[in-house]
């Protein structure tokens, strides 16, 4: 008799039907315990490399939600994130590192939690199926205007949901990043960005490729918001002021990338602009003094481009 190279009592390599495709079993995974370790970095690298496809497939529906969440800030509310397990902790970090890159006010991005922060590293036993302490959280949190995005592997955890839907009876727009396109769009969510990467390279192992879509959705989902802001010019980060020595390198070169002028010349217009960057790159594209830069940009809400087009449009 011949033993099966799986293992006497093995389970033979099927797909087991349950409702999200993160649960399934990958048929092109199924060896993997027997593999070197360059095999199992390999196979775990093809898998990733299906999920910016995955991304790709619901650009249109992320465009959306990036829309509600410029016309949220801009009409001065909020953006909140609100997740479970790995998702809940990248909507922590994609939120905290929004302040430092864009220099936005900490309370632009609110992010949400199941557990609270001590779920951020520990598991806390229910907290994500808790669905009325998503609704609390968001009762007292979310207001007429903002816009909520819950993130969810299985496009059903109850926290998020709650959340969403106790978001919703406030006045609040609301979006659902789910890593299973076969569940149902709850009642009340404006936009449903579903993305589809399968079966996970270990069975029901979230953290992986529905995670990694996470992470990509994310950090796309909050650069075009800042971009669409104006807190960006050109692909340069402009939304700084040089309050120390390093930042205020920082700014000099960004003003010599964005002006092509020498670091004297851009050292000059920083002090001029007291250290704020926007004001001094408008300064010296436009050849305005600071004081009409700054009114320009006051006026644009500070959109470099915006604030360029008004004093070029009064000189002309």
């Amino acid at each position: 008799m011949t033993t099966s190279r799986r293992g006497v009592g093995a389970v033979p390599p099927q797909v087991v039907h349950v409702d999200s495709p993160t649960e399934q079993r990958n048929p092109r995974t199924t060896d993997i315990d027997q593999m070197s370790t360059a095999g199992i970095l390999t196979a775990i690298n093809a898998e990733d490399s299906r999920v910016p496809r995955a991304v790709h497939a619901v650009l249109p529906q992320l465009a959306t939600a990036v829309d509600y969440a410029t016309e949220a800030l801009r009409g001065g509310h909020r953006v909140h994130y609100v997740g479970a397990g790995t998702s809940g902790r990248l909507a922590v970090l994609d939120a905290a590192e929004l302040v430092p890159t864009f220099n936005v006010p900490p309370d632009w991005f609110v992010a949400h939690h199941a557990g609270g922060e001590r779920a951020l590293r520990h598991a806390v036993e229910n907290a994500e199926d808790d669905e009325s302490a998503g609704a609390a959280e968001l009762s007292s949190t979310a207001a007429a205007g903002d816009f909520v995005l819950g993130l969810t592997a299985s496009g059903r955890t109850p926290y998020v949901l709650g959340a969403l839907q106790a978001a919703k009876r406030r006045g609040a727009r609301t979006g659902l990043v789910s890593g299973n396109p076969g569940a149902p769009k709850p009642p009340g969510v404006d936009v449903l960005i579903a993305v589809d990467t399968g079966p996970e390279t270990i069975a029901g192992s979230t953290r992986m490729k529905a995670g990694t879509a996470q992470k990509i959705v994310l950090t796309a989902f909050s650069t075009a918001t800042m971009v669409k802001l104006g807190r960006t010019y050109s692909n340069l980060m402009v939304s700084m002021r040089a309050t120390n020595a390093k930042l205020r390198g920082r700014t000099l070169r960004i003003l010599r990338e964005a002006t092509g002028l020498s670091a004297q010349d851009c050292d000059e217009a920083l002090t001029k602009a007291d250290g704020d960057l926007k004001v001094a790159l408008v300064h010296l594209l436009s050849g305005v003094d600071v004081a009409v830069a700054s009114k320009a940009l006051a006026a644009t809400d500070g959109h470099v481009r915006k604030a360029l087009e008004s004093v070029r449009a009064r000189a002309s």
